[in-house]
Formats: C-alpha cells, sequence, structure tokens
C-alpha cells in the first residue's frame, strides 16, 4: 500500500510532528509512504522513513497548488491521499485527489468556526474524515452535518521515550536560574489568544503572595508575546514568570517542572498535556475541546471550567499543597497515554481507515 500524505506547515509544531509519528509507525507496520510538503518546512528536514517531496503549497490563495497535487499525485502511483493540514492543503487535497482518481481522507485536528457550506464544500472530496478526538468528531455531527458513517476517530500520539531524561530539573534549573525550593509551573502553548495565557496569569497573580516560590515558565511564541510581557509587567510577575519563547530542548526539559497547566479555551485534543503526562508531570486543564479525552477529572489530572481564573488558581493551589495528588494522577496518566495514545496505536487506527477506504473501492 502507498500512501501520500500532504502536510502543509513550516514548523514542526503539533500537527507536523503527528504526521512524522504516523509515518515511523506506517512503516513498522510495512506501509510506503511519500511525504509531500512545503519547501523548506521542517519535517522536510527530519530522517523520516519515506519519499520526501518538497513544493510550493502557497496557502488558501494558491489556485495552482490543486493542478500540481493533480499531477504529482498521477506520478506517485499513490493508493491514498492523506491530507493532515489546512493552509489550503484541505482545500486542493482532496479536489487534486479526486481528479487523479485517487481516494482521500482528511485529518481535522481543529474545532473551527469556518462557515458550514464552505466547509461541506472541502468535506465532499474526502472519502472519510478522520477526527483526534471526541469533541471534533462531535462538532462535524453536530455542526457541519455529517454523517457517523463518513467520520473516523483516531487520536494523537506522543513519543513516551523523548522523555526520560533523569537530568531534567538541573537542566531547567540552570537554564532558568532557578532556586532549589522553586514550585515550577510550565506552559506549552502558542502565544494566541485561545490558548488562555491571561486566565493563568491572572490565576498566579491570585497565588503569589501565600507561594513565593511559584514560577512560570511559558514555552512557545506567537503574536501575542508583547501584550503578555506587558501583562505581566502590570501584574507585578516580572520576577515570577518567563516567556521561554521556542525551545529545541523542550523534551529534555519537560520532566523536570513539577506542574503543566493548559489553560486553552478551545482545543483539538491538547498535545501538550499528553507530552507533560509522558514526562511524568501532573497537569492542570480547562474542561475545552478535546482535553476530556486525556483528563479524567481527580484521576488523571485535574480539570476547571474554560476561562475561569478562580477555578484554575484553585486547582493549581490543591496540585501544589497536595504532593500525593500528583503522584496519583501521573501514574494514571502516564499509563493513559501509554495505553491510548501510543504511537504504534495511532499508526493501526489510521491504517485501518485506509484500509476500509480502499476496500470499498475494491483495492487491496
Amino acid at each position: 500500500m502507498r500512501i501520500v500524505h500532504l502536510e502543509s506547515g513550516a514548523r514542526l509544531y503539533g500537527g507536523a510532528r503527528q504526521v512524522a509519528y504516523l509515518i515511523e509507525g506506517l512503516e513498522q507496520l510495512g506501509i510506503d509512504n511519500v511525504l509531500l510538503c512545503a519547501g523548506g518546512s521542517a519535517i522536510a528536514q527530519c530522517a523520516l522513513p519515506a519519499e520526501v517531496i518538497e513544493m510550493p503549497l502557497g496557502g488558501d490563495l494558491d489556485v495552482g497548488q490543486c493542478l500540481r497535487l493533480t499531477h504529482m499525485l498521477r506520478g506517485l502511483g499513490a493508493d491514498l491521499l492523506h491530507v493532515h493540514s489546512r493552509r489550503g492543503a484541505d482545500i486542493y487535497g482532496g479536489l487534486a485527489a479526486r481528479r487523479a482518481g485517487v481516494p482521500a481522507v482528511l485529518t481535522r485536528r481543529v474545532a473551527s468556526a469556518e462557515p458550514v457550506l464552505w466547509a461541506r464544500l472541502k468535506f465532499r472530496h474526502y472519502a472519510r474524515i478522520i477526527a483526534i478526538s471526541s469533541a471534533i468528531r462531535g462538532e462535524l455531527t453536530e455542526h457541519f452535518g455529517l454523517a457517523p458513517s463518513k467520520l473516523a476517530l483516531v487520536p494523537s500520539a506522543v513519543d513516551a521515550d523523548c522523555y526520560r531524561d533523569g537530568d531534567s530539573r538541573e537542566r531547567l534549573a540552570q537554564a532558568f536560574d532557578l532556586t532549589p525550593d522553586a514550585f515550577v509551573v510550565g506552559c506549552v502553548a502558542q502565544l494566541i489568544p485561545r490558548k488562555g495565557h491571561a486566565t493563568l496569569l491572572q490565576s498566579i497573580a491570585r497565588l503569589a503572595t501565600a507561594h513565593p516560590d511559584l514560577r512560570l515558565i511559558c514555552f512557545g511564541t506567537g503574536p501575542l508575546e508583547a501584550a503578555l510581557v506587558r501583562h505581566i509587567a502590570a501584574l507585578g510577575l516580572t520576577q515570577r514568570v518567563m516567556l521561554a519563547g521556542f525551545r529545541e530542548d523542550l523534551a529534555a526539559l519537560l520532566p523536570g517542572l513539577d506542574l503543566l497547566v493548559h489553560a486553552a479555551n478551545r482545543e483539538g485534543l491538547g498535545v501538550a498535556v499528553l507530552e507533560a503526562l509522558a514526562a511524568r508531570v501532573p497537569v492542570v486543564a480547562a474542561a475545552a475541546g478535546g482535553v476530556p479525552d486525556i483528563i479524567e477529572d481527580g484521576v488523571t489530572g485535574l480539570l476547571v471550567p474554560p476561562d475561569d481564573e478562580a477555578a484554575l488558581a484553585a486547582a493549581i493551589e490543591r496540585m501544589l499543597s497536595d504532593p500525593a495528588l500528583r503522584g496519583r494522577v501521573v501514574e494514571a496518566g502516564t499509563a493513559k497515554v501509554e495505553r491510548v495514545f501510543s504511537i504504534p496505536g495511532m499508526a493501526r487506527g489510521n491504517l485501518d481507515v485506509y484500509r476500509e477506504v480502499l476496500g470499498s473501492r475494491g483495492t487491496d
């Protein structure tokens, strides 16, 4: 079976990293993979077990993308096209596959308020839409009116082996000049409004007086950086909160955290939550989107209502003050990640979809 994957992202963020994991997992199952990606993209530089083809992918307004993809698919001998991203790929990928006579599936990673009729026009070119969480699957049926038979649920995965560095706390302390008694909260998210940084900062401010050793490190970049710097200063948190930007060594630092807080008010699944649990870091998260697929309140972490700074502060306080609770949720959370969100499991789930689609066309 020859699967062509289309990923248009420039950086190796959540979606593109999931594509890399999937290709690695499918290769272990004997699948021949081809990756079509944007020229100069980070995923093109990964040592993947696939034929990697860089090509111009100019986004929604790049109409010529459809012709290029059609020509590419006809020449690659593809059994199926798997489209993984937006930025024009979801628009033109399915259309190009139809013109080339190749079945296509689309992975839907985000909740989106796009116009219903426009979304339906895109989706009609795909044999299956793969949702990464129950929340996204629900949105596809309830908001966009897709038939359940057109949908599949295959969660994202995490590579737990990346987070086994025994020196993480020392690395973290050196990188951010932390004292030995600091209680370090981390946030791993792009600096964009829906990730809830403002709510998180307000929560940290509520706890600052009672917990002088509390520190917050925010990993990620984005357009809100300048505004967040001003907000941090206005709350008097300059000595407590650090904006760390994008870190290539995040996997080595993450296990050194005492707690991860994910305050997003809209989320497809929450890969940062998966990564934290794989790194044996307890989690407090807003119950938004697909996050409850990962976090069962009081069992694998603590959940709070989105945009509720008082509830978020109370949950952080509870974790901070109860080491036994942190230990219990880490054990349960890590076990769930290994059981439900593994790379082999994700690969098998996607392969089942491919076989279903190809079988319905009389193709082995």
